[in-house]
């Protein structure tokens, strides 16, 4: 089975840049403190470092 990471929205993108709205938008964050869960893959990784101050990471 593959490795996956729970992700959680915890800080609003309101007064961020597009890009990091339609990042978080992107991972399938709709709300906050909404959570997802997503396999753990370079570019998923490379979504979340975009958007890191705005979420909090899980290893599940």
């Amino acid at each position: 089975m593959a490795k996956s990471v729970r992700v959680t929205l915890v800080r609003s993108a309101i007064g961020f840049s597009m890009r990091h709205k339609a990042t978080v938008r992107a991972l399938g964050l709709r709300r906050l403190n909404h959570t997802v869960e997503l396999a753990d893959t370079p570019q998923l990784r490379g979504m979340l470092s975009k958007v890191a101050r705005l979420v909090e990471i899980q290893e599940a």
